[in-house]
C-alpha cells in the first residue's frame, strides 16, 4: 500500500471500519466539506470508472466499439497512474482498449484515414508507450498510420491543419491537443526535425489568430474562410470562450513543451504559456475556485461551473508551475482549483465510487444539425457524469496535486 497523504494509523483504521459497514451515505449531491478518501482521489476515480465500465470502450456509448481522443486521453491518464503507482491494472485497462481496437495486421477498427480527422490523431500518444513498453510490431503500424494522416491531412493557407475534412479551412482549439503533441512527439522519436517545426508552428498560429488581446482567452475556432454562418466576417473568429476548447489547448501547451527542449521556438511557447495563465486565473471563480462553461460570462442566467475544463485548467497550472514556465505564485491558483473540484465537482456515491459532475458531453461548431456556437448553444449541450473528456484530466491533476 502506497504512503497516504495527511493520514494516521487510526484514521487508516477509521476508513476501514468505514469502507466495511459502507458508512459513507453520500448520494448524488455536494456536502459542504468533501471527505478525505482513504485512497488518494486520482485512484478513488480510476477504479470507479474501471467498475462501472470493465472494458473502456462502454463509456460514453457502449453500443459502439469507436477509435476515439476520448479514450485516448483516459488511455493516457491510467498510463499516467500505472507509471505512478506501480499498478499495473491501469495498463491493463489502458493495453486492453488499444487491443480492442487494432487487430493483427496493426490495422485499427472503423478508422478511415481519409476522414482526415484530427481527433484520430490523438489516441497514437497512448499507442507509442504501449509501443515503448511492449514492442509489439502493431503498435508501430498504427503509429506510422497516423503519422501517414498528418502527411496528408489538409491544412489552411496560414499553414494550421484543419479540424477535419468536413470542417475545411477551419482551425479549432480542441485540435491542437488531438494532433500537435503527438506530432511533436513522433518528430523526436523518428528523427523527424521537420514535424516538430509543424507541431510548434501550429500551436503559435493557433494563439496567433485565436487569442483576444482585451481578455487574453481564445475564441473556440478560427475559419479561414470566413464563410461558416458562427463565423465573424471580418476575423473567422467564434463568438465564444469556450471553457474545455481552451483547456484542450492549454494542456497542449505544456505537453508539447515536453518535447520542444532544444527547439528554437520553445521559448515563444512558454511565452503563450505565460500569458494563457494569466488569462485563464483572471476568470477562475473566486468563490469556488473553478471555472464555467463559458469562460468570461460567469455570472449570467444558464452558465455553470464544468468539470472539464476545471480539471484541465487544474492540470496545466500545476504542471506549468512544476515544470518553471510560470511563476510560483500560480501555485496556489492550482490548489484553489484543485480543492475546488472536490468541494464543488466531485460526487460521493453510496457505494463509495467518485464521480466528477457536471461535464459537458460535447460541443462543437457546424455540422448537420447545424451548432451556431452561441452562448444558449454551449449551456444546453448535454452533460455527462465522469465524461472521460474530465476523468482523465482530473486524474491527470491529482497526480500532480498528489505529488506537491
Amino acid at each position: 500500500m502506497r504512503k497516504l497523504k495527511n493520514s494516521s494509523i487510526a484514521v487508516l483504521l477509521l476508513s476501514l471500519v468505514c469502507l466495511m459497514s459502507s458508512c459513507n451515505t453520500t448520494t448524488n449531491k455536494k456536502s459542504d466539506k468533501t471527505p478525505e478518501p482513504a485512497v488518494k482521489w486520482s485512484e478513488r476515480i480510476a477504479e470507479t470508472v474501471m467498475k462501472d465500465y470493465p472494458e473502456m470502450w462502454l463509456m460514453e456509448d457502449a453500443t459502439k466499439i469507436k477509435w476515439t481522443y476520448t479514450k485516448g486521453l483516459l488511455g493516457d491518464a491510467y498510463i499516467d497512474l500505472w507509471e505512478e503507482t506501480g499498478n499495473k491494472a491501469y495498463y491493463d485497462y489502458a493495453k486492453a482498449y488499444a487491443d480492442t481496437m487494432i487487430n493483427e495486421e496493426g490495422i485499427i477498427y472503423g478508422y478511415k484515414l481519409e476522414d482526415y480527422n484530427i481527433d484520430n490523431i490523438n489516441p497514437g500518444k497512448l499507442i507509442f508507450d504501449l509501443y515503448e513498453e511492449t514492442k509489439d510490431e502493431r503498435y508501430l503500424t498504427v503509429i506510422q498510420t497516423l503519422r501517414n494522416q498528418l502527411e496528408g491531412h489538409p491544412k489552411t493557407k496560414a499553414g494550421g491543419f484543419w479540424h477535419k475534412k468536413i470542417y475545411p479551412h477551419q482551425m479549432w482549439l480542441d485540435g491542437l491537443y488531438m494532433g500537435s503533441v503527438f506530432y511533436a512527439r513522433y518528430g523526436v522519436e523518428f528523427n523527424e526535425p521537420e514535424s516538430v517545426d509543424d507541431a510548434v508552428n501550429w500551436v503559435i498560429l493557433m494563439e496567433e489568430k485565436a487569442r483576444d488581446p482585451k481578455t487574453g482567452l481564445l475564441y473556440h475556432a478560427w475559419d479561414e474562410s470566413k464563410e461558416q454562418a458562427w463565423a465573424n466576417k471580418e476575423t473567422g473568429l467564434s463568438e465564444h470562450f469556450w471553457g474545455r476548447g481552451m483547456g484542450w489547448y492549454a494542456m497542449a501547451l505544456v505537453d508539447i513543451l515536453d518535447y520542444t527542449e532544444n527547439h528554437a521556438r520553445r521559448n515563444e511557447i512558454i511565452e503563450i504559456t505565460k500569458r494563457t495563465a494569466e488569462a485563464v486565473v483572471k476568470f477562475q471563480d473566486p468563490k469556488s475556485g473553478v471555472w464555467y462553461q463559458i469562460l468570461d460570462q460567469g455570472t449570467r442566467e444558464g452558465n455553470y461551473l464544468e468539470g472539464s475544463v476545471s480539471a484541465m485548467f487544474t492540470y496545466f497550472l500545476l504542471k506549468a508551475v512544476k515544470e518553471g514556465y510560470i511563476d510560483e505564485s500560480y501555485m496556489e491558483n492550482g490548489k484553489k482549483a484543485y480543492m475546488g473540484m472536490l468541494d464543488n465537482l466531485i460526487i460521493v456515491r453510496e457505494d463509495g465510487g467518485v464521480v466528477l459532475s457536471p461535464v459537458c458531453a460535447g460541443a462543437g461548431l457546424g455540422g448537420n444539425p447545424y451548432r451556431d456556437g452561441t452562448f444558449e448553444y454551449y449551456i444546453n449541450e448535454k452533460l455527462r457524469d465522469n465524461d472521460p473528456k474530465g476523468v482523465g484530466p482530473f486524474i491527470m491533476a491529482s497526480i500532480l496535486f498528489e505529488n506537491l
